[in-house]
């Protein structure tokens, strides 16, 4: 009885993969071969410093992915419902609603919020809470999946589309493919034009301008590096890397004020994704997976600080991934870190 159980399930083993391999995939994946894997030593040596973190608004947040502040020191977040909620004194209210995917934040000269909304596009909220859509297109291509702004001191606004192939909820199957799917873009508040200032990008993420506006940097989630473009100086309009590659999978990056860069880390490089990497085949396979089969990130808290050359000069972790996990932006404002999360129900502050 044993010996026709084992056999019955090897039959049905046999038939599953057979038709996760012939099954049409979502996917068409291309064969590409990852970095090596950087060495957590030095600045990046695991740490405890994220686990004297405050969790704010536990349970009453669903999914904060960009955290801002205003001049009053006011913390604003976007949500999965697709409200923006604002905290204050302890308290959350519902700043604005924009019936989309809000996810990064920044704001405008004018005391306007931009908001890069994954469903919408790029959005300006007035003080009132009132939604007002910037651009949701660019060079005949609608936006697919608007992901992160920076907005510069003219008003001048910088943003990512992740992927013009798959939309928000669909990005495991952009890493699938493993096709370059990103824009970076520009947006001008005065003519109201939108510019393409560089595609062919691993699902361009987070975006923010260096201190002095000369170059702006983007991080490609699925290459686990960061990119500089050019604004100024003879390599205006060129790109180029950012410094080595990163440890995990960059998602949010931001400007602290002090001239260096904060990235946020959504997880570490997975063994299983850089196995998958050169084998599309494969990679189709799991394509065809029902979701809840899909690999998982690793539960790692870690933000890293970069210099203006690229390079990284100290990292704050949660090895454990019991306290912090999943960060997917971080926010400097004053002595403290805010740090967002794209699954989890709070806003993480560490003192710094």
């Amino acid at each position: 009885m044993i010996k026709r159980v084992l056999l019955l399930l090897f039959a049905l083993l046999v038939v599953a993969l057979a038709y996760l391999a012939i099954k049409p995939a979502p996917i068409d994946p291309v064969a590409w071969d990852p970095p090596p894997v950087p060495a957590m030593t030095g600045p990046l040596s695991p740490n405890a410093k994220l686990a004297t973190a405050e969790l704010i608004g536990q349970g009453q947040v669903d999914g904060p992915e960009d955290i801002e502040t205003d001049a009053q020191g006011r913390v604003y977040a976007g949500t999965h419902a697709g409200t923006i909620i604002r905290v204050e004194a302890g308290k959350i209210t519902t700043f604005a609603d924009t019936g989309g995917r809000p996810l990064g934040i920044d704001f405008a000269p004018d005391g306007a919020l931009l908001v890069a909304d994954a469903k919408k596009g790029l959005l300006s909220v007035a003080p009132d809470g009132a939604v007002t859509l910037l651009t949701d297109s660019a060079d005949g291509l609608r936006f697919g999946f608007t992901d992160d702004v920076a907005v510069a001191s003219d008003g001048t606004v910088y943003f990512t589309d992740a992927s013009d192939k798959f939309g928000y909820g669909d990005h495991m199957l952009d890493l699938l493919e493993g096709r370059a799917h990103g824009r970076l873009l520009r947006y001008d508040p005065v003519i109201r034009e939108t510019t393409v200032l560089a595609q062919g990008l691993y699902f361009a993420n987070g975006v923010a301008l260096a201190k002095d506006e000369s170059f702006v940097v983007v991080n490609e989630t699925y290459r686990y590096r960061v990119t500089r473009y050019w604004l100024r100086g003879p390599k205006a309009g060129t790109t180029e890397p950012f410094g080595a590659e990163m440890p995990g999978f960059p998602d949010g990056i931001s400007q602290s004020g002090r001239g260096t860069f904060w990235v946020a880390m959504f997880t570490l490089r997975n063994p299983i994704g850089d196995f998958l990497s050169p084998r599309p085949f494969l990679r189709k396979m799991v394509a065809n997976l029902p979701r809840f089969l899909w690999p998982k990130p690793e539960p790692y808290g870690l933000v890293v600080e970069l210099d203006e050359q690229g390079q990284v000069i100290r990292s704050l972790h949660d090895a454990s991934g019991g306290y912090v996990e999943q960060v997917a932006s971080v926010h400097e404002h004053g002595d403290k870190l805010y740090l967002g999360h794209l699954t989890r129900d709070r806003i993480t502050r560490v003192p710094l």
